[in-house]
């Protein structure tokens, strides 16, 4: 595969392959409605289901048996682990029709959701938070935030490389790795901009 064309393997159902974006690959039994508007550099595993009404930006990675449902908007580097699960009514029935309550969930750049999370719908998830595998999430996550349990609560916070932040007696963090600094003021994180 060259880096200007997607993949699909023979296994998926693609309706619009125009709607994805060049370096895509799109493995095994996945199925993406013609719809959805996919970014560049996005990896979607195998029993992905990805709806009409979503839009997911670039170099997002969609591990196996994840369902994205209508009204999830993904930002850019956003990872989901296996068989999470993001929901689009919030009291559903077999019985009654409800495509008309659909409550829009938005997950922005660099969020990271472990295996077998579940995303309650109409909600906002802050830039680079991070949600436990397991989790339940049920109200809007701040950026930063590293959150687990059911319900979710806040544990501590992330960097957008991954480690747990640590603040000292100013509020302030230093990333060992990348060297970017932090500030927690107000009871939320900010990334001081160098």
């Amino acid at each position: 595969m060259s880096k200007n064309k997607i993949y699909i393997h023979e296994t998926a159902l693609v309706e619009n392959p125009l709607n994805i974006g060049n370096g895509s690959k799109v493995w095994h039994w996945t199925h993406i409605c013609k719809e959805a508007k996919i970014g560049k550099n996005c990896s979607f595993g195998q029993n992905v289901y990805v709806a009409n009404n979503v839009e997911i930006g670039n170099n997002v990675k969609v591990q196996n048996n994840v369902s994205i449902y209508d009204e999830v908007s993904l930002g850019d580097n956003v990872f989901c682990g296996p068989s999470m699960v993001f929901t689009n009514v919030v009291n559903p029935r077999s019985v009654i029709e409800r495509k008309e309550e659909y409550k829009k969930t938005i997950v922005s750049e660099g969020v990271s959701f472990g295996a077998n999370c579940t995303i309650i719908c109409g909600i906002e998830v802050g830039r680079y938070s991070f949600i436990a595998a397991g989790a339940v999430v049920n109200k809007n996550v701040n950026p930063y935030e590293l959150l687990a349990g059911v319900p979710a609560k806040r544990i501590g916070w992330i960097s957008e490389y991954g480690e747990t932040m640590k603040f000292d007696s100013n509020g302030l963090f230093v990333c060992d790795h990348t060297g970017d600094k932090y500030i927690l003021e107000n009871d939320l994180v900010s990334k001081i901009q160098q």
